[in-house]
């Protein structure tokens, strides 16, 4: 057995107990696992620990750095104003449809300039790279016809399990793995454009401040992370909430977080019932009922909380002055036919066959 693996399981041993790592030994840690220096158990004991601990946001920086300088491929899109990402990281205790991925194309109908970065399905029956899939993005593309589709029609997404974006060994640990752990903080970071701005969920309360302070950390300027609760408090979601308080923490120009919570009443609305949020057997179901929510064909809940999940995207980049005002765009954008016109370029610009990929969106359009 060599030093470099006593060393590691020393570590692992320190962390088991409690401690945590610094940015420095959580990137060269996960650099040898990403690496496939350590062996499976190594590794998995690693992802286990480190996520059981409670991430803090020198160790999810530190992962990330890790990703992004071993393990990402790099792009430039040549765009006007910022890019801007927008994901729920999963984990959470309410397993919901993808609002994300809808309120990230209402965005984009408002001129945003979308760059996501995702995977499939792994706390979930369906992550946004499955959902994309099903309505005709060609998830599969490598990272210049990603950043084509984000100068061409304002929005694409990066297959995060992908050997095309994440050449390495990002997606052979993913692949393995169908439980929560600190990739689904440090590894839906490390995007091939870096965007400096950004709107994230997260499963807790207790990471709301803290995912904050890494993405600070890791260089953004202007973000919010949030975490809503069900009606009663004792479920979450890595949204905001229709239901209940959405706890928030906002990174400022100037460098500060500010926290604060949110509720229904701010966006305009009455509050909801638990009910209606729930993603369909698979996205192949799910994906005509997504393309009546964005076509203004639905309302209700699942429209409502789209909005109320765009807003501070608009928020965050200008176009709006507050929630409310976001959400009237948001459900303008629905209702003037804007977003699912945004779809169709999306579909049409991240394909290899742009003619088959948009006949297929048409044909499960109801």
């Amino acid at each position: 057995m060599d030093d470099n693996v006593r060393e590691f399981g020393h570590k692992l041993n320190e962390m088991i107990r409690g401690r945590h790592l610094t940015r420095d030994e959580a990137r060269q840690m996960f650099s040898e696992v990403l690496m496939d220096q350590q062996s499976e158990m190594h590794q998995g004991a690693f992802l286990a620990a480190i996520t059981a601990n409670v991430a803090t946001p020198e160790e999810i920086a530190g992962s990330w750095e890790a990703i992004y300088d071993l393990d990402t491929v790099k792009v430039r899109p040549n765009v006007e104003g910022p890019l801007v990402e927008n994901c729920g990281t999963g984990m959470d205790t309410m397993e919901t449809f993808n609002i994300s991925t809808a309120a990230s194309i209402v965005a984009a109908a408002e001129g945003v300039v979308m760059a996501k970065h995702a995977s499939r399905a792994i706390t979930s029956r369906c992550g946004a790279i499955d959902m994309v899939e099903a309505l005709g993005v060609d998830v599969e593309s490598g990272a210049d016809v990603v950043k084509c589709s984000i100068e061409q029609a304002g929005i694409g997404i990066f297959n995060g399990m992908s050997p095309k974006i994440h050449p390495q060994g990002l997606g052979r640990i993913l692949s393995k793995i169908c439980f929560g752990t600190i990739l689904n903080l440090s590894g839906s970071l490390a995007s091939p454009v870096l965007p400096r701005l950004a709107v994230r969920g997260v499963h807790s309360q207790e990471l709301v401040e803290p995912m904050a302070e890494t993405l600070k950390e890791i260089g953004l300027t202007r973000a919010m992370v949030v975490h809503g609760l069900s009606n009663d408090g004792g479920l979450g979601m890595d949204e905001i909430s229709p239901f209940n308080r959405t706890y928030v923490s906002e990174l400022l120009e100037d460098g500060r977080i500010i926290s604060y919570s949110l509720w229904p009443e701010d966006f305009g609305i009455d509050r909801y019932d638990d009910i209606g949020l729930g993603p369909k057997r698979d996205c192949v179901s799910e994906a005509p009922e997504f393309i009546d929510l964005i076509s203004g064909d639905e309302g209700g809940i699942r429209e409502d909380i789209v909005c109320m999940n765009a807003a501070p995207i608009l928020y965050v980049t200008g176009r709006a002055s507050g929630m409310m005002e976001g959400f009237k765009m948001a459900r303008s954008s629905i209702h003037d036919g804007k977003a699912y016109s945004k779809l169709e370029d999306w579909v049409t610009h991240q394909s290899v066959d742009p003619t088959t990929s948009l006949d297929h969106l048409h044909s499960i359009s109801r």
